[in-house]
């Protein structure tokens, strides 16, 4: 079968490598669709995750038709659609240094148990959307570490697939209000159509006056500028300068929820931190959050699926990454089989 592997860094090519094999225990799928994430960028340019010599499978947003099942496992048939949790896989994380990425026709899910190593989806769910499982699961993640629930007033940082997902996901929660910040024009109008409520170009506006304005003041300790009254501050963007400005964009023990992954150190003035009090929170992956996110991406397809920039068959796979990995060509690019 076709895989898609980082050979070396700054390589990434589609080989041929054999069909895993698959046991009593364990699920066939046919890959139908995979969301190319940035780390799969990431590996590409550092020779794979953990960086090693040899080939490096990709892939690990995917959705897929069952084609084999196992006769000791149970909850699924040959047919389903099917998305995958890429953190359960016995052999390695899928697509982060596993045995198996998702960037292939063919993956094998071995000792198999529905609502763990994967979740059936109903078939008229696009298989493209399907795909966001994953990222979305990510972007839930950092709203349910946020503490967001019923009136809260929020800002997301960063208009990419996960900050959209993350607005999704507050209002989701019952959030009164959902401001979404970025400097690309495209992102902020997506933004608005998933259901933000409202937007700030940061390249032309004030963010922290803004959200005065927006949700409301409070005077700043002894004489400061008065501080806006959101309550959380969500950092999908990953960029230093988004550090201070979240920080004085929430209310005294705002939280501040980071979800994006920084590529270098952030200085923090704790002087500057301890009188307002804030609560700083980081979120990584989805301990239980993989499959909470699938109802929402059944229910609201149509919202969800304007997050997808753009479709790529498999045999450009390669272009795709590349695609993902400039700077402003893009959004979220899923990769599509036959």
């Amino acid at each position: 079968m076709k895989s898609v592997m980082v050979v070396a860094p700054g390589d990434v090519r589609i080989v041929d490598v054999d069909r895993p094999d698959a046991g009593p225990g364990d699920v066939v799928i046919k890959m139908r669709a995979v969301g190319i994430c940035g780390s799969d960028v990431f590996y590409v340019h550092n020779g794979g995750y953990p960086p090693r010599v040899g080939k490096t499978p990709l892939g690990h947003e995917g959705a897929g038709e069952v084609i084999e099942v196992g006769e000791a496992v149970a909850g699924v048939r040959i047919g389903d659609h099917v998305v995958i949790n890429p953190m359960a896989a016995s052999d390695g994380i899928i697509g982060n240094g596993g045995a198996q990425g998702e960037l292939s026709e063919i993956v094998v899910l071995k000792d198999a148990q529905a609502n763990v190593h994967f979740r059936v989806v109903p078939d008229h769910l696009p298989w493209e959307v399907a795909a966001l499982n994953e990222p979305m699961a990510v972007a839930l993640h950092g709203v349910n570490r946020s503490g967001a629930c019923e009136g809260t007033k929020a800002v997301v940082f960063g208009a990419g697939p996960v900050g959209l997902g993350a607005a999704i996901g507050l209002k989701s929660k019952g959030a009164a209000h959902v401001v979404v910040v970025d400097v690309a024009p495209n992102r902020l109008e997506k933004a608005l159509a998933i259901g933000a409520d409202a937007v700030i170009d940061s390249t032309r506006e004030d963010v922290v006056e803004r959200l005065r304005a927006l949700h409301g003041e409070e005077p700043g300790f002894e004489g400061a500028p008065p501080r806006p009254l959101t309550d959380v501050a969500i950092d999908a963007a990953g960029v230093p300068v988004v550090t201070k400005t979240a920080l004085n964009s929430i209310r005294s023990r705002g939280v501040f929820t980071i979800i994006a992954v920084h590529k270098e150190p952030v200085p923090i003035d704790f002087r500057e931190l301890l009188v307002n009090e804030p609560d700083i929170r980081l979120s990584m992956g989805y301990p239980t959050e993989i499959f909470q996110v699938t109802d929402a991406l059944v229910e609201q397809s149509d919202r969800y699926r304007r997050i997808i920039s753009d479709l790529v068959p498999f045999p450009d796979a390669v272009r795709a990454i590349q695609l993902a990995a400039t700077p402003g060509a893009t959004d979220k690019v899923v990769v599509m089989f036959d």
